[in-house]
């Protein structure tokens, strides 16, 4: 293994990204600021058709954020207080974050070690006659067995929350993630596939029902204007942010399929450098479709791994640290070290590398010669 490489590979280039759609980007911009139209208006209405169409579900309502998407839909599903919300133990915050906002408690379970989404058996065990919703994660950009969630949610009449925020693109068995379950929650965080200049979210749903209430209250439960029929929040998406993501939608399978090479690139590099059997690499399960938001591996000794690689100018990232169950504004819920092993166990290993879809060829050389480095001892 050569010693110290010399390239240096960010976790994320967005410049890299933006360079070849600046000047598009820019025109669309203009056009918002020519128009004078900032809250809602006709490039947010566009971008729910194009994005209702792209992703094959009867209606798309755009939010402020990933983390109001969720919010905004167990307000619409009517949860609250004495209700419980099974979700993993593994995943960004907000998941968890946004069941304790409306009052609801979280019912934690543990992931599938080799998938890191949700354990279906798991979520069955935990029902309980509180169990007003179940909130499963496509974490990574992989989606979770939803076949084996649905049936539950359907055995017990329990509606199903995608969290798809990581997942736009993604499928498993022919379906697009955001299209299965009752409602499908997204993020347009900058960093992912398809990224906003700030936060953007929305909510995928074929309940005509259903997103006629999301809209009502992503404008403080109005309608019409200054009558409000509830109590709703500011969860409206700006037309900039609009306006940017009608520009990139276009791509994002092209960015998707190209996360997607550099993944299998990655495998390759492993295999060909003698790491496969030091290090775990993604899955992808038969019949699924990741579309790697991150390239997550799990690696010995991680945080000197991660030491030395930072050393060698290789971008990484843990995602994520701490469980909810042992996160410190969760204690109140009992929860304690041991509870969920594989998701535990997860949190100590996982190390997320580069996949951005402009990667070249040399920067995946360098981040595997540098891992091969680090885990030189391990």
């Amino acid at each position: 293994m050569t010693q110290g490489t010399t390239t240096s590979v960010p976790l994320l280039d967005l410049q890299a990204q933006y360079r070849p759609l600046r000047e598009e980007i820019l025109a669309a911009i203009t056009r918002v600021c020519d128009s004078q139209r900032f809250i809602l208006g006709s490039e947010v209405d566009a971008l729910e058709r194009e994005l209702s169409l792209h992703i094959g579900v009867a209606d798309a309502v755009t939010m402020s954020s990933g983390t109001d998407a969720i919010l905004a839909t167990l307000m619409a599903l009517g949860i609250g207080p004495g209700d419980e919300v099974i979700t993993p133990t593994f995943s960004f915050f907000a998941t968890a974050g946004c069941v304790s906002r409306v009052g609801a408690t979280p019912v934690f379970v543990d992931i599938d070690p080799v998938t890191y989404n949700a354990d279906p058996a798991a979520i069955r065990a935990a029902i309980t006659p509180r169990t007003k919703a179940i909130l499963p994660v496509h974490l990574y950009g992989l989606v979770a067995d939803m076949d084996a969630i649905m049936a539950i949610g359907a055995e017990r009449g329990i509606p199903i929350i995608e969290d798809a925020c990581q997942a736009i693109g993604a499928m498993r068995g022919g379906r697009q993630a955001g299209v299965i379950g009752t409602a499908g929650c997204f993020s347009f965080f900058p960093s992912k596939n398809l990224g906003a200049f700030g936060d953007a979210g929305l909510v995928t749903t074929n309940d005509p029902a259903l997103g006629h209430e999301l809209r009502l209250l992503r404008n403080h439960g109005a309608e019409p204007k200054y009558f409000h029929k509830r109590i709703g929040g500011n969860f409206r998406l700006d037309a900039i942010q609009a306006a940017v993501l009608r520009v990139k939608l276009p791509h994002l399978a092209g960015w998707s399929d190209a996360r997607r090479a550099n993944a299998q690139r990655y495998v390759d590099l492993f295999t060909k450098a003698g790491l496969e059997k030091k290090i775990g690499l993604p899955v992808e399960p038969v019949g699924s479709h990741h579309i790697f938001n991150q390239y997550v591996v799990r690696v010995p000794e991680r945080d000197r791994v991660r030491e030395r690689l930072t050393a060698q100018g290789i971008g990484t990232e843990i995602y994520y640290p701490v469980p909810f169950h042992l996160q410190e504004c969760f204690a109140p819920l009992g929860y304690a070290a041991g509870d969920f092993p594989h998701a535990e166990e997860a949190a100590a290993t996982v190390l997320a590398l580069p996949i951005y879809g402009e990667l070249t060829l040399e920067q995946q050389q360098a981040v595997v010669a540098a891992l091969g480095d680090a885990l030189a001892g391990c």
